[in-house]
């Protein structure tokens, strides 16, 4: 059996590759990748702390399911929503949403 710490491990490094990427990215995309990263990492806790708690029981599991779920639907209203802007202003970086005011 695998220990709880390398579980957890993994989902440290992704949240923290999640974070870095939302901060540092300057295009929508990658943007959005990185929240799922992030949303993943916490999937991943979820579904860890569930198994070494409470093993027998799948409320952990379930959770996970409908996050991702969640996080599908998220994904497809973002991209709908980075179309429609590349559409309009023929660029998804972030730094030239200030276009969009006017």
């Amino acid at each position: 059996m695998i220990p709880i710490e390398y579980y957890l491990i993994i989902s440290t490094i992704l949240l923290f590759v999640g974070m870095y990427g939302f901060f540092t990215r300057r295009n929508l995309l990658a943007v959005l990748i990185s929240v799922e990263l992030i949303l993943n990492a916490v999937d991943i806790n979820f579904l860890v702390f569930n198994r070494f708690l409470f093993p027998e029981q799948l409320e952990g599991f379930f959770f996970t399911l409908f996050a991702i779920g969640i996080s599908a639907a998220e994904t497809a209203v973002a991209i709908a929503i980075i179309i429609n802007i590349y559409r309009n202003i023929r660029n998804i970086q972030v730094n030239k949403m200030n276009e969009m005011k006017y």
